[in-house]
């Protein structure tokens, strides 16, 4: 097995044989299936505020995580420390959990090679020096200050990781992966007399620092926060009632993700929770796990599993759901390569990678004309929602009214308020725009977090409620 033997057998001392005792022990009280999860994750981080390097970090994880299947029952067992005696007590710990009448006596062990290659990364960011990412938040630092006299505070943050991973099941299957993560984010604060706005900008993926170029410059981050903080200084207070809602290309594409996506994860409808049928015949979501470089990108997912490109709506109708191994066991389905975890210490669950909605035929300068009041929402910031039903609640932080089919006056304050079924049977327009996020979302599900990304094409949703604190300029949007 090359792959353990380059990393996994040269580090911890792995062996095949080791890995078949483990799963034997895994199953030792029963249980349809056994799999181990080892974890090696390399990090490192610097955080930059007020001009001060305040953190800069490294470090490194390692363990394995035991689980053991019995019909719906789950056991599972974890250690941080890779002694086999301590590997051991976790698997019976898991076996103990979820006992069950079937026994296996003995596993055959068989390396799977990846099928996909999705990493293009010459030279992991781990294994760079410090000194060139921190050269990296100073230069993002002094561009948001250069911006303009009025950002006054300016916080910059970077993080790389690279995990590798090696999952073995009593099905035989050896699957290992190499994981690089490297995000840079940029936050401002500007002030004009008594008002204080803030804007954030950040970019990253499955990449090195050359990543960092051109387009993806630390001074083009740290001029979109600058910008966006700027911007929302001279907004007026936002409107509120039920407008027409056009979303912009891109970041937009987290209230996808949200108030949507979740409701496809295969957990919740095996369980009866999730309140998806069917959208507009103009809106076709994906979720595709395999765009190379993307944040939330994987060779394979947490349980070994190839991901793939999954259709989840096609014009307007819903076609199947997220799947991990256990989902698609008790539903009767195909995995989809959406069993994600956070680390060694957590079970896998049906999670999103890069979710977003196919590029349509409109021209977005033309959705913008067809609305004669309305809301604009270019980027969010947070937001609450309840998975079960898509209800949602998100804050835009930076928006701008429509008036006359025209773009105007920048707004603060406002919230979009709704529920992911309802707004997907309102879509009347789908550009041909299609933007994904910069790199920068991360999933929070049951207490786990994973990278994710998210996209979207311009969209006109004909109704929507937007919350705000303008109530004297609700007149002219009805």
């Amino acid at each position: 097995m090359a792959n353990i033997e380059r990393f996994f057998f040269e580090h911890y001392g792995l062996t095949e044989a080791g890995l078949a005792r483990y799963l034997e022990a895994a199953l030792s009280e029963g249980g349809d299936y056994a799999e181990l999860y080892f974890e090696h994750t390399t990090t490192s981080s610097i955080l930059l505020d007020e001009s001060l390097v305040k953190t800069a970090t490294e470090g490194i994880s390692m363990g394995c995580g035991i689980r053991v299947l019995s019909g719906e029952q789950t056991g599972y067992g974890y250690t941080d420390d890779l002694a086999p005696e301590r590997i051991l007590k976790a698997a019976k710990i898991a076996a103990r959990i979820a006992s069950g009448p079937a026994r296996l006596s003995s596993v055959g062990l068989s390396e799977i090679a990846n099928t996909h290659d999705i990493y293009p990364v010459a030279s992991p960011a781990t294994e760079r020096q410090l000194t060139e990412k921190l050269e990296l938040v100073l230069r993002a630092d002094h561009a948001a200050r250069a911006y303009d006299t009025r950002i006054k505070q300016v916080r910059v943050s970077f993080g790389d990781q690279v995990r590798h991973v090696l999952i073995a099941g009593s099905d035989g299957r050896v699957v290992t992966d190499f994981q690089p993560l490297t995000r840079l984010g940029v936050f401002t604060i500007a002030k004009d007399d008594s008002k204080l706005q803030s804007g954030t900008s950040g970019g990253g993926g499955r990449v090195g620092l050359e990543f960092f170029q051109n387009d993806h410059s630390p001074e083009y981050f740290a001029g979109e926060a600058a910008r966006q903080a700027i911007v929302q200084l001279e907004a007026r207070e936002a409107p509120a009632g039920e407008m027409e809602v056009v979303l912009g290309p891109g970041w937009p594409g987290i209230l996808l993700h949200e108030a949507v996506g979740h409701g496809l994860e295969a957990d919740f409808n095996r369980k009866g929770i999730s309140a998806f049928s069917v959208a507009s015949e103009l809106c076709t979501v994906v979720d595709d796990g395999t765009i190379p470089g993307r944040r939330g990108s994987l060779n394979v997912d947490d349980e070994g599993e190839p991901t793939q490109k999954t259709v989840l709506i096609e014009n307007g109708i819903l076609r199947c759901y997220l799947e991990d191994k256990l989902s698609a066991g008790i539903l009767k389905t195909s995995r989809t390569g959406n069993g994600r975890r956070q680390s060694y210490e957590h079970i896998p669950m049906p999670r999103m990678t890069n979710t977003y909605m196919l590029a349509g035929n409109d021209d977005p300068e033309e959705i913008l004309r067809s609305v004669k009041r309305g809301l604009y929402a270019v980027s969010f910031g947070g937001g609450q929602v309840d998975i079960t039903n898509g209800k949602f609640v998100f804050s835009a932080s930076e928006a701008y009214l429509i008036e006359d089919g025209k773009v105007s006056a920048p707004v603060k304050g406002a919230t979009l308020i709704g529920d992911g079924p309802s707004v997907l049977t309102r879509v009347t327009a789908v550009g041909n725009d299609l933007k994904l996020d910069p790199g920068i979302g991360t999933c929070g599900k049951d207490g786990q977090s994973v990278p994710v990304g998210v996209g979207i094409p311009t969209i006109k949703v004909s109704r929507l409620t937007v919350g705000g604190t303008s109530v004297g300029k609700l007149q002219s949007f009805q």
